[in-house]
């Protein structure tokens, strides 16, 4: 079996190319037609048939798990049809309002999170943005709820789309082991120029989780890859999701060929217009 090079989090040994699961559950960043095409197309079968072509080149780390019967249901029969476990990451949304209601349900929610085997749980940028404090430059409450996810077995990190997010959190030492943030060449969803996050990324104690390198499908992967691979240190992550097995595997070839710096294997799309390059 092959091994796509990895990263390590903590003590959890992790694929530095992680599978992206926006294009398994819905959420497209294109259109509701869109995301209700991936809603109808990807049941538990097709997601499961992408997640062992990722596995079987050694991608076993996915990035977004949730508890959705569908997810739960493809993880194990990719499993199942590799011999290989399946590294999950989820970020919940919590409820972080005042009151201990607030606090029971955010208990509740980690409770059902913890029972789906997670190695690393990252509140999601819903909750994480909205406790960034600018003005003091810290993560209210933040101590708190990543010691909520260690009391249940989880390695706590925080899922974010603000650069100050890391910063802060390194700053003020927080117990996160992990960061997400948006990253690509094409500086989608992101809030500041991708100078400035490749900084911070950078300067980070900790391993960060980049998404969306791909803008959403807006780059071609070649492009889209290639700069996150060239400009990302070697402990970081990359999450990149896909519909088909066929789209996975040229994911990760593509990937290899670029840290292996040699020419990709990838069959490349045919139209008449390129029939007299290569003269077929």
């Amino acid at each position: 079996m092959s091994e796509f090079p990895r990263t390590t989090i903590e003590d959890a040994s992790l694929s530095r190319l992680m599978i992206g699961t926006n294009w398994f559950m819905g959420f497209s960043h294109t259109s509701r037609a869109k995301d209700n095409h991936i809603n109808e197309h990807m049941t538990s079968r097709r997601i499961a048939d992408v997640l062992e072509a990722f596995m079987t080149a050694g991608v076993d780390t996915l990035y977004g798990h949730s508890p959705a019967p569908k997810m739960i249901d493809a993880i194990k029969d990719a499993e199942d049809r590799t011999g290989r476990k399946c590294y999950k990451i989820a970020i919940p949304t919590l409820n972080i309002g005042p009151g201990p209601d607030a606090r029971a349900e955010t208990e509740r929610i980690l409770d059902q999170y913890a029972a789906l085997d997670l190695t690393i749980c990252m509140p999601h940028q819903a909750t994480t943005d909205a406790l960034v404090d600018r003005r003091a430059r810290c993560i209210r409450d933040g101590e708190m709820y990543m010691q909520m996810i260690r009391q249940r077995g989880m390695i706590p990190g925080l899922s974010t789309h603000m650069p100050e997010t890391p910063i802060y959190a390194d700053e003020g030492a927080l117990d996160a082991a992990t960061y997400v943030q948006i990253y690509n060449a094409a500086g989608f969803l992101m809030q500041i120029e991708v100078d400035w996050v490749h900084r911070m990324i950078w300067q980070r104690a900790k391993p960060v989780i980049t998404i969306k390198p791909l803008a959403a499908g807006r780059l071609h992967p070649l492009v889209g890859l290639a700069f996150s691979w060239a400009t990302l240190r070697d402990c970081d992550a990359i999450a990149v999701g896909t519909m088909t097995p066929d789209e996975a595997r040229e994911l990760v070839d593509i990937s290899l060929s670029i840290l292996a710096r040699r020419g990709s294997d990838v069959e490349l799309q045919r139209t008449r217009s390129k029939a007299s390059i290569d003269g077929r």
